[in-house]
Order: C-alpha cells, then sequence, then structure tokens
C-alpha cells in the first residue's frame, strides 16, 4: 500500500512540476517554432503513457496486494489485453514519429532563394563561408588545406574566388532570409547547434550535412558544439549575430574574399613549397615514423638532417642532399641508414611533391647552419603570416585573441607578462618561452590549465610569424589602452 501512495504521489508531483515549474522554452528566432510543438506533442504523449501505467501500477499494487488466503489464478495469455497494448502503444509510437518527420521533411527542403552559407567545424573553433556576388560555394576538397587555405578550397574553381572567408567564431546573418546551412568537418564529429534558432545538425568528417532556417529576431545567439569531440568540446563556442539587411551587407563587404586571401598568402616571403610539404607529411602519415623536433622514432628525424652525413647499412656513408632524399623516398630500401629497419615503402610522388617535401625538410635545419631570415617582409607581414598559421594549426580554438577565458592563456598582452607556472615558478613571457611552449608545450605548464596542448614541429620562419602575431595582439592590447579616454599613456 505504501508503495502505491508514493507511485500516486510521484505522478501528481510530477504533473505539478510541468505546470508550476518556471523554467520555459527560449522563444524561437527562426521559423522552426513547429520543432517545440513536435517537442510539445513528445512530451504530452509521453506523459498521457507515464500517468497510465504508473496509476496502473499503484492500482495494481492495491487491488491485488496479499491478503491472507488470496491465491493468484493463473491465466496464459489474454489475446484481447494483447490487442488492445498493441493497438494503444503503436497509435502512441506514430503519434510520436509522424510530426518529427513532417518537419525534418520541411527541415531539409530548401527554398529556392536561400542565402548559402557553409560552416566548418575544426577542434575546437568555427569558421565560415559566404558565396560571393554569383550566389555559388566554390568547390572544395581536403586536398587543398594547407597554410594560405584552411578551409581547402579549389583555387582553381572560378565560383570560389569570390566566396567570402570568415575565419573566427562569429558570423553575422540577415534578418527575415532564408539560409541554407551546409556543413562538413575537417577533422572529427561535431554538431552545430545554436538552440534559440533551433537548428541543429551533426557534422561528418567526409559528408556535407545541411539544413536550412529563416531568423525572424534580431540579437547576439550562441553557437555551440553539440556532439563530444575531444578535451576541448565546452569551449568550441561561437556567435551568431542577426542584423538588419543593410548592416549585414556592410559588414560582408568588409570581409576578405578567398581571391584575396590567396594574393596575401603570396606575397614575398611566403614559401608556398613548405606549405605544400607539409600538407603532403600529413597526407602520408611521413610523421607517424621520422620525428621533426629531434626525437627518436621508427626512421630518422628531420631536424638538422639535411647536409649531414649519415652511416649507411652497408658500412658506407652519404651526405643528405636534394638526390640522397629524392632516392630515399622513390626507393626506399636502396640505401639503408644504419639502425633503422627496412620498413618504408616506395611513393610515386611528382617533381614539384618531392620538391615541396624536401624544402620541409630543409626547413626543419640544415647541419651545421641555421636557417636564413626572410628579407622584404614587415611586420605586418610577419603577423598576418602568424594570425593563417594559428588558424589553420587550430591554434585559436585553446587561445583567444580578446583576453576571453580558454582552454590556454589568451594571446592578448601576453607577451612580455610575467605568468605563474603550476610548480609556482615564474617565467616571462618572451621569444624563448613562447619557442618552448610550441615545441614542447609540457615542459613549463602556465598555473591553471591542464597539460593537453599537443606539440608542433613548425620551422624557424613560421615560429618566427607565430610570434610576430602573439607580439601584435600585445601591441594591440597596450595601443587600446593608450587610446582610452582617461588613461594616461
Amino acid at each position: 500500500m505504501a508503495i502505491a501512495i508514493v507511485l500516486i504521489l510521484i505522478v501528481i508531483a510530477s504533473v505539478l512540476f510541468h505546470i508550476l515549474a518556471p523554467w520555459q522554452a527560449t522563444p524561437a528566432a527562426s521559423n522552426w517554432g513547429s520543432i517545440d510543438t513536435t517537442l510539445f506533442i513528445t512530451l504530452i504523449i509521453s506523459g498521457i503513457f507515464f500517468i497510465a501505467i504508473t496509476g496502473f501500477m499503484a492500482v495494481a499494487l492495491i487491488r491485488y496486494r496479499h491478503k491472507k488466503g488470496a491465491r493468484a489464478a493463473y491465466q496464459p495469455e489474454n489475446k484481447k489485453l494483447e490487442s488492445w497494448l498493441i493497438v494503444v502503444t503503436s497509435i502512441g509510437i506514430a503519434a510520436m514519429l509522424a510530426p518529427g518527420l513532417v518537419v525534418y521533411n520541411d527541415f531539409i527542403r530548401v527554398p529556392k532563394n536561400a542565402y548559402e552559407l557553409e560552416v566548418i567545424g575544426q577542434q575546437w573553433q568555427w569558421a565560415f563561408r559566404f558565396a560571393g556576388q554569383d550566389a555559388k560555394l566554390g568547390k572544395s576538397d581536403i586536398r587543398f588545406v594547407d597554410g594560405a587555405n584552411p578551409l581547402g578550397l579549389d583555387p582553381k574553381d572560378p565560383a570560389g574566388q569570390d566566396d567570402v572567408l570568415v575565419m573566427n567564431n562569429e558570423v553575422r546573418l540577415p534578418l527575415d532570409r532564408p539560409v541554407k546551412v551546409l556543413l562538413r568537418s575537417k577533422d572529427v564529429l561535431h554538431d552545430f547547434y545554436v538552440p534559440q534558432i533551433r537548428s541543429k545538425m551533426d557534422m561528418v568528417p567526409g559528408m556535407v550535412s545541411y539544413f536550412w532556417f529563416t531568423p525572424t529576431k534580431t540579437g547576439n545567439y550562441e553557437v555551440l558544439c553539440a556532439e563530444f569531440c575531444g578535451v576541448g568540446h565546452y569551449s568550441m563556442r561561437g556567435h551568431m549575430i542577426v542584423e538588419e539587411q543593410g548592416v549585414f551587407d556592410q559588414w560582408l563587404k568588409a570581409q576578405p574574399t578567398f581571391a584575396q586571401t590567396l594574393a596575401t598568402a603570396a606575397k614575398p616571403g611566403r614559401d608556398s613549397a613548405l606549405e605544400k610539404g607539409r600538407l603532403l607529411v600529413e597526407q602520408l602519415g611521413c610523421k607517424a615514423c621520422h620525428s621533426q623536433d629531434g626525437s627518436a622514432s621508427l626512421g630518422p628525424g628531420w631536424k638538422g638532417m639535411y647536409g649531414r652525413t649519415e652511416q649507411l647499412a652497408d658500412g658506407s656513408s652519404v651526405v643528405v642532399d636534394d638526390a640522397y632524399l629524392k632516392e630515399s623516398i622513390l626507393d626506399p630500401q636502396a640505401r639503408l641508414v644504419k639502425g633503422y629497419p627496412p620498413v618504408m615503402v616506395a611513393y610515386t610522388l611528382k617533381d614539384d611533391e618531392l620538391g615541396a617535401v624536401i624544402a620541409l625538410i630543409k626547413s626543419l635545419g640544415v647541419a651545421g647552419q641555421g636557417e636564413e631570415p626572410a628579407t622584404g617582409e614587415t611586420s605586418q607581414d610577419l603577423a598576418a603570416q602568424g594570425q593563417r598559421l594559428a588558424g589553420s594549426l587550430g591554434c585559436l580554438a585553446c587561445h583567444s585573441v580578446d583576453g576571453t577565458k580558454g582552454i590556454g592563456p589568451s594571446w592578448q598582452g601576453l607577451y612580455g607578462k610575467t605568468e605563474t607556472l603550476a610548480d609556482d615558478a615564474s617565467v616571462k613571457v618572451d621569444e624563448g618561452y613562447l619557442k618552448e611552449s610550441v615545441l614542447h608545450p609540457n615542459a613549463r605548464i602556465v598555473k591553471g590549465y591542464a597539460a593537453v596542448m599537443p606539440a608542433f614541429a613548425p620551422s624557424d620562419k613560421e615560429l618566427n610569424a607565430l610570434i610576430a602575431f602573439i607580439k601584435s595582439k600585445a601591441n594591440a592590447d597596450a595601443d587600446a589602452s593608450k587610446a582610452e579616454p582617461g588613461k594616461s599613456p
């Protein structure tokens, strides 16, 4: 009897909690109020079944409670009861599924006048692309991804030259205009979710998913990743700002096109072969056997290897030059370095691809020499290169540039600052410390941050570019403080 009373109280409390609860769904900021209606229908049907089943349990406990001398009647089956349960359950399931199927069908049936927006997910950041004046998005492919082209757009596709790129976590959209959202991931499974817009869709690597919506209210809405994607999942956030058409058009004009980013990347001092080599090395899996930081691995390390004299397995020696490197890639078993197993497979690369890989190896240091500094570059050019590199490597997913807290320390005002380390020691953030933090991130951990940063092996030129970008954020912060009214320089 006591259990029956508890069950009845649970039903009453659940219904009252739903009726009197102060928590209500945020009003929809798009045309998808039908999703709320579908959820409400599901809640009502689930609630009816919950009340019916729990009530039946309470009645059964009361009516069929233990009585002295009472005996249970054996009834192996009840076809009438089974028929009713099948019919009622089927109707309930159909009633819950049908509205969702109807709404989903509308969710992916895009209007012809929809404005296209591509969303690219990467651990742990967002990037966006709008169609240009031709109203067409250019083609993209993972093989085009490099430091100058982090979104992997086809540079030979004329439709993509005027595409507008937004390489940060904030995107804007015009009010009352249908938007087709194309979704793709560069690494792992993500999910693009804007709660107030009622939009949510998985981003599967190797696929392009899509849906559409029409923003109906101006405002700033948070973009979330709703699929666990690694240790930085919680910080994969962005903002979607909905504004009037005229304001949006003005903002869009200020964003760079793909053609403009390519032109910037092609400025003197940018080594395109180096970027191509880096991409090839990633694609071919060379880093699995050849380290770039001097650590021991399955094959010879590339740091400082170029120009070095290597002892071969047959007792002879060879100078590591362009010819030897080409031979080692095309026919790796021809001359094996002593102490390493003959496990490398042969690759069939074109001359320009071979040159790109060799350029990468050279960038990691020449035996007995240092890398020649680039000439003809201004500090602004170097900082711009560093910004692009930070975007392509995913640095900005963990390190903010506006002072907000992230997985790692913010880069705003970081250079020249004194940081307290996990062992309570202190260190001044200078070039030496920054280089060590990139190459060996777990050597000295800043207090309050987890040791989750992977090691990178950029060239000296790329390290200098990253540091120039970090310096520019420190200088920008200082300049902003000077320009702020009421503050003395």
